[in-house]
């Protein structure tokens, strides 16, 4: 069972460290309206290629985006598998579990 936390925690940690960085957020909200071309999201976002190819890595490497190749261009998609499990992680810290009784320190 401490495997299967200590699994979930790292796969959480991931995610989260690719959903802590402004310009990955503000690519997600974008990516809300369906699947966008690499070369729209840049003209967006005003980003450089090599900071915009960046940041979709992080999100494709952390699960929460997937990519489709077409020609010469790319095109990404939120992971709504990913999603959900986010959701669902952040669902499970609400839940009470029972309390761990603090120890007395003398």
């Amino acid at each position: 069972m401490a495997t299967v936390v200590a699994s979930d925690l790292t796969h959480a940690l991931r995610l989260f460290r690719a959903l802590g960085d402004e310009n990955r957020l503000r690519l997600i909200e974008l990516l809300r309206d369906g699947e966008q071309c690499v070369c729209d999201l840049s003209e967006v976002l005003g980003a450089s290629q090599p900071l915009l190819s960046f940041h979709l890595k992080t999100l494709k490497d952390a699960g929460l985006v997937r990519d489709r190749r077409e020609g010469r261009w790319v095109y990404y998609t939120l992971n709504e598998d990913t999603l959900e499990t986010v959701e669902r992680f952040l669902g499970d810290l609400r839940r009470s579990r029972p309390r761990h009784r603090p120890r007395r320190c003398d």
